[in-house]
């Protein structure tokens, strides 16, 4: 029989988003599927065949929230455990190419908003999500 050293979980790779507004509140979605569904966490997902990270996060901003962004730099990486599968995802800092449009919940997003640290304060986020986004310096003050 393997060990799990040497039967390893696959490993999938995905994207998150931080995109801040012109008032420094940080885009989020409601998880409208699992892992964390009915949480709020970064707009993202996986990054599919031959797309690179910066192609992932900009279809994946488009597609939750209809927003349009330009991916910048990695602003952090974390392994988040998933069913029979551990997700590898790159966090990048990304700019609003049009700061005057409304965001509107699509895909696999339940809903969407941009939050202040009041309302971080008081929304259910995905495990871990505030205090890694704190830790690297990219949480609206």
């Amino acid at each position: 029989m393997p060990t799990a050293a040497e039967d390893p979980l696959p490993v999938v790779a995905c994207v998150g988003a931080v995109v801040l507004d012109a008032r420094g509140r940080l885009l989020l979605i409601r998880r409208g599927n699992e892992p964390g569904r009915g949480l709020w966490s970064v707009p993202g997902g996986r990054v599919e065949a031959g797309e690179s990270v910066a192609a992932a996060v900009e279809r994946e901003v488009r597609e939750e929230t209809g927003l349009a962004v330009r991916a910048g730099a990695e602003v952090g990486r974390v392994r988040v455990p998933g069913p029979g599968v551990v997700y590898d995802v790159v966090d990048v800092a990304c700019t609003l190419l049009d700061p005057d449009a409304a965001p509107v919940a699509g895909d696999d997003a339940e809903a969407v908003t941009f939050a202040g640290a009041a309302d971080l304060a008081r929304l259910s986020c995905t495990p871990r999500l505030l205090e890694t986004l704190r830790g690297w310096g990219v949480l609206p003050p």
